[in-house]
């Protein structure tokens, strides 16, 4: 049986010096190399493109609704806090909270998808795995997108929270229709590049992953970007309420956003960084 320390994606696979010992220490120490986070992710891409259509959709489902909670948490916030300049440091930690459910979860959310299932199809390009990324995308954007009309609604419809409350929601969701398309779209771009690096640096946090999820999802809120889902339950709501119509959403919030979304995180994260470790997974023996 290989020994562990022969590892290609080891830090220390290469060290002709070292003893095994040496070489165990070394990994021990090391930072995961570029590779070994590579494979990684790629790994369980290639696990979540072999779900059953039912599994996506139940789980995108259950992600729609817990990133509700990125929005009903800093409508509460704003309204317990005083109304000064520094508000928005606080009410954005709210925002992460929806993240939090979602991704220790283990739950399906559109924008962690653009990179899990994009490196195995960078490292296959054929017709299984691009129909494999199109079927889940399509899973889990639906699923997700139609979860986030659903808690919207309860927010809009029922008397689930005060009065106070319910009017500081339609206050936070008003950013999301604030901008014009294409500055909306280079917001989503951004967005989208934050979520997908939050994924690839997943691996190697170990016990800091809900540290990583809370800082990155928090430069979020704070810098006003455009979550697809996120944005999604903030949009829709303002459709119930009438302070948005149903072209707003699409053309003004949904088309721009998934665009921006889903360029951040397929060309500024998967393939740049599939990109840095290609030659060295080609060369190296299968």
């Amino acid at each position: 049986m290989q020994n562990e320390t022969e590892n290609r994606l080891t830090p220390a696979s290469e060290m002709q010096d070292l003893n095994e010992g040496e070489k165990r220490a070394v990994d021990h120490q090391s930072r995961p190399s570029a590779a070994l986070i590579h494979e990684t992710i790629r790994s369980e891409g290639e696990k979540e493109l072999k779900r059953g259509l039912y599994a996506l959709l139940v789980s995108g489902f259950a992600a729609g609704l817990s990133i509700g909670f990125s929005v009903v948490v800093p409508a509460i916030l704003m309204v317990a806090l005083p109304d000064t300049s520094w508000e928005h440091l606080l009410t954005s930690l709210g925002y992460t909270i929806g993240f939090l459910i979602v991704v220790q979860g283990r739950q399906q959310l559109f924008t962690e998808n653009t990179l899990t299932p994009i490196l195995p199809l960078l490292r296959a390009w054929d017709r299984e795995h691009l129909f494999g990324v199109l079927r889940l995308w399509g899973a889990v954007l639906l699923s997700n997108i139609a979860a986030t009309w659903i808690f919207s609604a309860v927010l809009a419809y029922t008397p689930i929270f005060d009065a106070d409350i319910t009017a500081a929601i339609a206050q936070f969701s008003q950013s999301t229709m604030a901008s014009d398309f294409w500055p909306m779209f280079l917001k989503a771009v951004f967005a989208g590049w934050l979520i997908a690096l939050m994924v690839w640096l997943m691996p190697a946090s170990g016990d800091a992953k809900p540290l990583i999820i809370i800082i990155v999802t928090y430069v979020v809120a704070l810098a006003h970007l455009s979550h697809i889902i996120a944005g999604s339950v903030e949009a829709s709501f303002l459709v119930h309420t009438g302070d948005a119509t149903l072209s707003d959403y699409v053309l003004r919030f949904f088309v721009p956003t998934l665009l921006g979304n889903t360029v951040g995180g397929v060309a500024l994260v998967a393939c740049l960084n599939a990109g840095q470790v290609a030659r060295e997974l080609n060369e190296a023996p299968r």
